[in-house]
């Protein structure tokens, strides 16, 4: 097993990209990012907000981030687990989107097959139109998905994902069939967002935070959010105020791959817990409309079972598993 120091050795030896400030801690290890995801998403912005902050509070020497993006994170999932396998410097970022995304491609690779370190964030979702979009409000949008779901496609992250559920319950709330909507799946935030500014869709799902600098240029509206009430700059009303009764957060969180030790394991949890109680990581959720919700040990252990139970249900009753 893996001490601290003996943890930076190995990663250095292995050869990992690093950028080492000269004031780290002397046993300040160096780590990994799996991301299974394109660039642009939340995933995304998380793993590089990690290590942003994880840098400022010198709790690493150096990281190196890599991208394998499709399906929900089924595509990069069975790649993680088989490539870092008892590698204990290394961390992917996952959350509810790969729940449901497992579930509905009936991946044969599922989160029990990883190291569960801790939960981070949870994310209101954003139902989004481009600026000149002829929908002004929740109603004109679900009143047009009434009279044709099929002609109002809506852009989101991959299938059985968050966005995608959200979608589903806000048809089937309307009384519309969840399994006629028109929902275009894409591996990362940036092309999701291409296909919005590109007038492609005729709206956008995903957390405010990917969209929230096209929303203050102006080129993207914001109809609805999917919280339990209206949120502080942010010029829209939630789902529920809006006639659609659903609320929604979105979780995301750290899994470390399979066969890691003991020792390496209680790093990496120390390594979050001390991360989510720094003021540079307060002052990024706040900046990216994140709420921290920190879980770790058997307790993270416990509400990742009871959520997949809980997705598992809301994907069959929506037919989307």
């Amino acid at each position: 097993m893996l001490n601290r120091r003996a943890f930076l050795a190995s990663t250095a030896a292995i050869g990992l990209a690093a950028s080492v400030g000269p004031a780290f801690a002397a046993d300040a290890p160096q780590l990994e990012i799996f991301v299974p995801a394109a660039p642009g998403g939340g995933w995304d912005q998380t793993a590089r907000t990690m290590d942003q902050v994880l840098r400022t509070d010198k709790l690493i020497s150096g990281s190196q981030i890599t991208n394998v993006g499709g399906a929900g994170g089924t595509v990069g999932l069975p790649q993680f687990v088989s490539r870092y396998k008892g590698k204990g410097n290394t961390l992917m970022v996952g959350g509810m989107v790969m729940v449901g995304a497992i579930i509905a491609n009936k991946s044969a690779v599922k989160l029990d097959q990883v190291t569960p370190i801790a939960r981070l964030t949870g994310e209101f979702e954003a139902l989004v139109v481009p600026a000149a979009s002829p929908f002004k409000t929740v109603a004109d949008f679900i009143a047009a998905l009434k009279e044709d779901p099929t002609k109002v496609p809506v852009a989101g992250g991959s299938a059985g994902g968050s966005d995608h559920i959200l979608f589903g319950l806000m048809a089937k709330t309307a009384g519309v069939d969840p399994t006629k909507i028109s929902y275009v799946p894409f591996a990362g935030g940036g092309e999701a967002l291409a296909a919005l500014l590109g007038n492609q869709v005729a709206g956008g799902i995903s957390g405010y935070g990917e969209f929230s600098e096209q929303v203050k240029a102006g080129t993207l509206r914001v109809l609805a959010v999917s919280s339990d009430k209206r949120q502080e700059g942010i010029d829209a009303p939630t789902l529920k105020e809006s006639g659609i009764d659903v609320e929604l957060f979105n979780w995301r969180g750290v899994f470390a791959p399979p066969d890691i030790s003991a020792d390496d394991k209680a790093a990496m949890v120390k390594m979050m817990e001390d991360m989510t109680k720094s003021a540079a990581w307060a002052e990024e959720c706040k900046n990216r409309q994140w709420t921290s919700i920190p879980l770790t040990g058997e307790a993270y252990e416990t509400f990742l079972k009871e959520d997949i139970a809980r997705i598992e249900g809301i994907l069959k009753d929506l037919g989307l598993a």
